[in-house]
């Protein structure tokens, strides 16, 4: 029974004559309340589309991909999957950011490690994809997020049958071992003002994860989701330190500081500052 006519009913008067407005309306609020709620399947898939891993698949593995997977919503602070879990599949990052992180005992104390942050359009879990064995890290919410989980077992199923794709799912690993030599390397090399900025380009430019527009401009962000704490835990860095070079770059017109963000002003100066030889990466 339509709405109306049960509160005209329960009145005792006469259901209104003219019902097609009341008919009309509910399409329309029940667009609005559509409009206002959280992005569907194909919003989340236009940001994985537009990522350079995916966009260059072929077409059989990409809808594989998209057949398999499902969204899964996490609040801050939610786990994705902990350090010794099984292996339960590919995940790629929609919407938020998740932090990977390891933790060991120091003496009487545990310390974590805050490896990085996986933003859209990144992918996570191939490693444990490839060899079957226990998650190495933890995957943490660390803002509200959305990500599309594929499954392990079928996956793996429709790759025993499709074992020429395999090769493409390597590229994943093959990414993630270059960025972490290049990190090891800075980590050894570079004073900290440098890795510093380039961690900050690297974050506002995606880490190369974006596939370039049609004028083959890189994508990148003028507003970054990371704290002054967790950028001194992933560079191994003091809070104080990070906060002077911080406030040095800001000086420089580089960037602004706020609340739990940085916001880029000048992309090429902070370039700069992490490649102070020619400006490039």
């Amino acid at each position: 029974m339509d709405p109306t006519q049960a509160s005209s009913h329960t009145s005792g008067l006469p259901a209104p004559a003219p019902a097609a407005p009341a008919a009309h309306a509910a399409p329309r609020g029940v667009r609005r309340r559509a409009a206002a709620g959280p992005p569907g399947m194909a919003d989340l898939w236009a940001t994985i589309e537009a990522g350079r891993w995916f966009h260059a698949l072929p077409p059989e593995l990409g809808a594989q991909l998209k057949a398999l997977a499902q969204p899964r919503t996490l609040a801050a602070g939610d786990w994705l999957f902990r350090r010794g879990d099984p292996p339960c599949g590919l995940y790629a990052v929609a919407r938020g950011a998740l932090s990977i992180s390891g933790t060991a005992a120091c003496g009487e104390q545990a310390r974590t490690a805050l490896l990085t942050l996986v933003e859209p359009p990144m992918w996570l879990g191939e490693i444990a994809l490839f060899d079957g064995a226990e998650r190495t890290h933890d995957a943490q919410a660390a803002t509200a997020c959305t990500v599309l989980h594929v499954p392990q077992a079928p996956l793996q199923a429709w790759l025993a049958a499709h074992p020429e794709h395999w090769q493409v799912l390597a590229l994943l690993l093959t990414d993630k071992l270059r960025v972490c030599l290049m990190a090891l390397e800075e980590h050894t090399l570079l004073p900290a003002p440098q890795r510093l900025a380039r961690r900050l380009v690297r974050m506002a430019e995606g880490f190369d994860q974006w596939q370039p527009d049609g004028q083959g401009r890189q994508r990148w962000r003028r507003e970054l989701d990371v704290s002054q704490e967790q950028l001194a835990r992933m560079l191994g860095l003091s809070r104080q330190t990070t906060n002077q070079i911080l406030q040095e770059l800001q000086q420089a017109g580089c960037l602004q500081l706020r609340r739990g963000k940085m916001e880029v002003l000048d992309r090429q100066g902070l370039r700069d500052a992490g490649w102070p030889e020619d400006g490039s990466h």
